[in-house]
């Protein structure tokens, strides 16, 4: 029995209950071992002694546990204690899909699309791993408070084998397939389809089929056809329409038949909205309405009696916004009774059946597939075709030079010369000569020489130069939008020298200025160079890299995958900057650039402003504040600093007292001598009156103070 308090794996403690489901308890607990909080998944009491309900908690931790991505939640450790059957998992603070699309009543296209995109990367991991969830719906897709969407609740999965299997599982009815209502096989296309449903959900803030018992719903899945989104938001985008229809194909076979290529189409209705790319085959009989058999209808009413006598239907509880909250299904028992008539049928002879229909269906298929491809040639016996060499396309990297003191027009060729861009900035200065560079800009912010000298970047990165220039310049004109010619020409008139460099834009026209350095209305000394970029039009295979410094994560997720391009790795790191804190403080590509599509540009999500250490190296001197204080006096010596942390509690007769203290947190700390003075008695006279005063020997403690600053490491 779980109680608050106790400790499970000798590391677990179970701090309080979060949520229950219809098999487990989910409670938070602290690992001591690793000092972090985790969400602990038990068994319930009543089931862990039913051999089948302990296998299926086992099944649902070791495909869980093979699971490691970002849009998944993660599995940490599996156990078992004194008949208590538990997996340890990440703790996620967050909202429910289900609850956030509540809030929001619908959706946004882009939104939508954006965390459909993240479920499918889970779901996508997941598949390539022989697992399938059998239960996507929004109540098991997690919004965490950073704005990561991550998958959960894998409690029906089951590893898969190489062929598709046959699941007795029903899902969520709202959510399930019509494979899965009818009992039949189920595969990677049953999460398409339930993904499907939940982007539905996510566009109109309703389910395409409800109805008054979990039957008449499984029915309308299998029977009905699917209503289009646009009814009920016609702004809905053709392509996302397309998407969420092909998702929904009553046949498995009309469906997206991997993540991938789910994942393809969603990121292409974000950068086309309104194309008509998605690919819909004509359904044909098997995947056009049809009537529900009487065997269909009582296989159906057995898969509910099923699901509900399992409790299935439990949820965590309402109100609760933690990650493992499930939303209670508002469905009813079915309250109709079915004639006994109805049910009575072999079972032996519909499983033959079943297995005699699949394999004349299967040899059928290999025929036909092995006629139609041998006419198109793509079987040719006796020959092997050479496959074609796959070339990786490298990012060539040049290391950084130091530029900082050097001629502005040196530092310019030296840093054309190794691949590098320079753009020119100027700065009024009285301790520099005109032209002197002054710093560089580097990826991240600005860096000194130091920094610099063994810095590598990306061929055509843009370093922008800050340069010295006197009181008196002249002002830089216009010339962003004008033709080559007529930029050159209104440079040169006012006295500056004219380079120039290409680039691609779509939105400037070919043989026209992009951008200009020094920019328009600043002062450069006469004679300095201005540089131009010329447009060569707009490349189809290029994409200009955003600026993604100080967007959240999901944001450049989005403004990534709109422009064709990818999130590759993202780190953490420290940063200066405090109002980066939780946001991107570095990405690999430079503003401006031009890139592939599809490049994965790597960023950083900023941690803060690192921590200042310090360190306390100096020699502790004697309290001569008190004029007490001798030599040879023992004292006790303390050293506290700001924060309350003792770096020092000795006792000594001897002066200075050495240190050598490091990774200090407070800037500031105390130094406590605590001695004690012995006076003897002395009789002394009063050379006024003569009168004769003796005094009494006197032992007091005496404490000295002193402030001190330790040094920044």
């Amino acid at each position: 029995m779980i109680k608050i308090g106790m400790m499970i794996g000798e590391r677990y403690e179970i701090l309080e209950r979060i949520g229950t489901g219809g098999m487990s308890d989910v409670y938070k607990a602290k690992d001591y071992k690793l000092n972090r909080f985790v969400a602990v998944k038990v068994l319930k009491q009543e089931f862990s002694e039913n051999a089948n309900f302990v296998s299926k908690f086992r099944v649902e931790a070791q495909a869980a546990a093979g699971l490691m991505h970002p849009n998944i939640v993660n599995v940490y450790d599996v156990g078992e204690e004194g008949g208590i059957y538990y997996i340890v998992m990440e703790l996620v603070e967050g909202i429910t899909l289900k609850k956030y699309i509540e809030r929001k009543a619908r959706l946004s296209v882009k939104e939508a699309v954006s965390i459909a995109i993240q479920v499918s990367m889970g779901l996508e991991a997941a598949h390539n791993n022989h697992i399938i969830h059998r239960d996507i719906k929004p109540q098991n897709i997690i919004i965490s408070k950073e704005g990561k969407v991550k998958v959960t609740d894998f409690g029906i999965a089951k590893a898969a084998t190489s062929n598709t299997i046959t699941s007795n599982v029903m899902g969520s009815v709202h959510y399930t397939s019509p494979e899965q209502a009818r009992g039949g096989y189920s595969d990677e296309k049953s999460d398409i389809y339930s993904l499907g449903i939940t982007m539905f959900e996510m566009l109109t803030g309703r389910v395409p089929f409800n109805g008054e018992t979990t039957v008449a719903i499984a029915i309308k899945h299998i029977q009905e056809e699917m209503p289009s989104p646009r009814e009920y938001v016609p702004e809905i985008p053709i392509s996302v329409e397309q998407i969420v229809c092909k998702c929904c194909q009553k046949s498995p076979d009309r469906r997206y038949q991997s993540m991938q290529e789910l994942i393809a189409d969603l990121k292409q209705s974000l950068i086309n909205p309104d194309e008509d790319f998605v690919k819909l085959m004509d359904p044909d009989e098997e995947a056009s309405t049809r009537m529900i058999t009487d065997r269909d209808m009582a296989q159906i009413k057995r898969q509910s009696d099923r699901h509900d006598s399992m409790d299935e239907v439990m949820r965590l509880k309402k109100n609760n916004l933690r990650v493992y909250e499930e939303e209670d299904e508002e469905e009813e028992e079915d309250e109709e009774e079915w004639d006994e008539d109805e049910e009575d049928y072999d079972p032996r002879m519909e499983r033959i059946t079943t297995i005699l229909a699949v394999v004349a269906a299967l040899l059928v298929g290999c025929i036909v597939i092995f006629l139609v491809g041998r006419a198109m040639g793509v079987f040719q016996f006796g020959t092997v075709p050479e496959k074609e060499p796959v070339q990786e396309e490298s990012t060539e990297q040049v290391e950084m030079i130091k530029v900082a003191g050097m001629n502005v027009e040196e530092a310019k060729r030296a840093l054309l010369e190794i691949g590098l861009t320079p753009e020119i900035r100027y700065e009024a200065s009285a301790t520099h000569e005109a032209g002197t560079v002054l710093r560089a800009s580097v990826q991240g912010g600005a860096a000194t020489s130091t920094d610099q000298e063994k810095l590598m970047l990306n061929k055509g990165t843009v370093i922008i130069l800050t340069v010295a220039e006197s009181a008196e310049g002249v002002k830089v004109p216009a010339a962003t939008g004008k033709s080559k010619e007529e930029a050159t020409s209104i440079l040169e008139k006012e006295g500056f020298v004219v380079n120039v460099t290409e680039g691609y834009d779509h939105t400037v026209q070919n043989g026209y200025v992009i951008s200009q350095s020094p920019e328009a209305g600043t002062t450069a000394p006469p004679g300095s160079s201005v540089t131009i970029r010329i447009s060569q039009g707009a490349d189809e295979n290029k994409v200009r890299v955003p600026n993604l410094v100080g967007m959240e994560e999901m944001d450049a997720t989005v403004t990534l995958t709109e422009l064709g391009l990818e999130v590759g790795n993202v780190t953490s790191a420290a940063n200066e900057d405090a109002s980066l804190s939780g946001k991107v403080c570095y990405q690999s590509y430079s503003v401006g650039s031009y890139v592939d599509k599809g490049t994965a540009i790597d960023i950083s999500i900023s941690t803060g402003p690192e921590a200042a250490t310090y360190r306390y190296s100096e020699g502790i001197t004697a309290p001569t504040e008190d004029p007490d204080y001798q030599n040879g006096m023992a004292v006790n010596v303390t050293v506290m600093t700001a924060d309350g942390t003792q770096l020092l509690s000795t006792q000594t007769t001897t002066f200075p007292v050495a240190t050598n203290y490091t990774g200090i947190k407070s800037p500031t700390g105390t130094i406590t001598f605590t001695f004690r003075v012995e006076k003897e008695a002395a009789t002394t006279t009063d050379p006024n009156t003569g009168e004769t005063v003796t005094s009494e020997a006197v032992s007091e403690d005496r404490t000295v103070s002193r402030e001190v600053s330790f040094t920044q490491e």
